[in-house]
């Protein structure tokens, strides 16, 4: 498997959902529909597919 930096916009994403779900791990804000451990775990899947997938 051949490994590929992301592009910046997908690293950005990946990072802004990564401290959206931290922060409301912390208790900082709430939403509703989605827990802090499922937004993480999407944060951490974007990047996964951005480093894997060329062009993403």
């Amino acid at each position: 498997m051949k490994l590929s930096a992301p592009k910046q916009i997908t690293w950005w994403v990946g990072v802004v959902i990564g401290v959206v779900a931290l922060l409301m791990g912390l208790g900082v804000f709430s939403l509703g529909f989605i827990s802090a451990f499922w937004l993480m775990a999407i944060g951490w899947v974007v990047l996964v597919l951005g480093t894997a997938m060329k062009g993403i």
